[in-house]
């Protein structure tokens, strides 16, 4: 029998930042992006089954084979804990591990716009963390979290599914809620939490319009509200939040959102060139009273335009976020060219800091090592 300990300790000790299984097939490691066969035997349904058994026990393995599928959290002997899917693949079963680090990491150590940080002294508002699956979003909101922790005295309560980094409690008092064990699901955690006397509101995912409606409704009663949403940039972000209105409601939700949005902090990772690991480049909208304007009045493609032209109050798009990253060596030139929103434009940025880069150099300088 393949031992998923043994597997999860052996991705911990490659630093890799994902477990697959699948039947039939050795499990594989993703690390850096990249996919890591391994050499255990071949997973069988028996393995699988057994597998997800330990980590949950009978009675919610049963719930499993009823919905098809279940997240959970799960830890290993020496503390590591892992975030885990399982599911259905072909009728067989599918585990999919994401390793979450042990320390909650700070944000200067991310390589996060100063501005990140700048957000968790804001004492009201919704600020929504954005980007695709494995970009990092809980990784972000527990390092804001944690330099709250560490700044103020704040009662912060959290929603997640499942909780990922434990935090614990410095400066504030901080509950952590799992949908599934500690409350039924998110909108029943948030219809009761305005009265656990909460400051600051951590909501995992606002992935339905119940969901969406109480974060809004509590940052609109004077809290500060994180959450995510798996979307790109600001401009889709708004267009995500207001579309999953009903039409006859999607005026009012516009004012709503228009008054309580403070940032949109949009993320997605990169292979860093310099040494092994990823790197985040980053758009940061923030709710200017033009931004807010926009959203009212449904003229959401100027936002792009806002964002461009308001570097000075810390704003930044995904573009100049990733031609900052290459001209400080952590990328490489044909990615950071390929991912860009412009890619003929980007070519032209990275050409024009080479040059300037280049002649910053004095005429007739001698590299000391030759």
């Amino acid at each position: 029998m393949v031992d998923i300990k043994t597997i999860l300790a052996m991705a911990v000790g490659n630093e890799a930042s994902d477990v697959h299984i699948n039947v039939g097939m050795p499990p594989v490691l993703r690390k850096n992006m990249e996919l890591i066969h391994t050499d255990f035997p071949a997973v069988t349904s028996e393995d699988a089954t057994q597998m997800i058994i330990a980590m949950i026990g009978s009675e919610k393995f049963k719930q499993y084979q009823q919905g098809k599928d279940i997240d959970f959290s799960t830890m290993i002997d020496d503390g590591h804990r892992f975030r885990v899917n399982a599911h259905f693949q072909r009728d067989t079963i599918a585990i999919s591990f994401r390793v979450i680090p042990s320390d909650i990491p700070l944000i200067d150590d991310l390589h996060l716009p100063p501005m990140v940080k700048e957000l968790t002294d804001l004492p009201r508002g919704l600020v929504l963390v954005t980007g695709h699956t494995g970009s990092g979003k809980s990784t972000t909101l527990a390092a804001m979290i944690g330099s709250i922790n560490a700044k103020y005295g704040k009662r912060i309560i959290t929603l997640e599914d499942p909780i990922e980094y434990l935090i614990e409690n410095n400066k504030s008092m901080i509950e952590q809620r799992e949908v599934g064990s500690d409350c039924p699901d998110f909108a029943s955690g948030l219809r009761h939490v305005l009265r656990q006397d909460p400051d600051i509101i951590m909501v995992g995912e606002m992935r339905d319009l119940e969901t969406t409606s109480f974060t809004i409704t509590a940052a609109e009663t004077g809290h500060l509200v994180f959450s995510t949403l798996h979307t790109i940039n600001a401009p889709q972000t708004v267009e995500r939040i207001i579309d999953i209105y009903p039409a006859n409601q999607q005026n009012q939700i516009r004012t709503m959102l228009a008054n309580t949005l403070q940032a949109v902090i949009s993320q997605t990772l990169f292979k860093r060139i310099d040494k092994p690991g990823m790197i985040p480049c980053v758009e940061i909208m923030l709710c200017t009273s033009a931004a807010r304007n926009c959203i009212r009045e449904n003229r959401i493609f100027e936002i792009p335009n806002i964002i461009e032209t308001s570097r000075r109050l810390g704003m930044q798009t995904m573009d100049y976020s990733i031609a900052l990253m290459y001209s400080n060596g952590y990328l490489d030139r044909e990615e950071a060219i390929n991912r860009s929103s412009n890619p003929a434009r980007m070519e032209k940025i990275l050409a024009a800091q080479n040059e300037k880069s280049h002649s910053a150099q004095p005429v007739g300088a001698v590299s000391k090592a030759g």
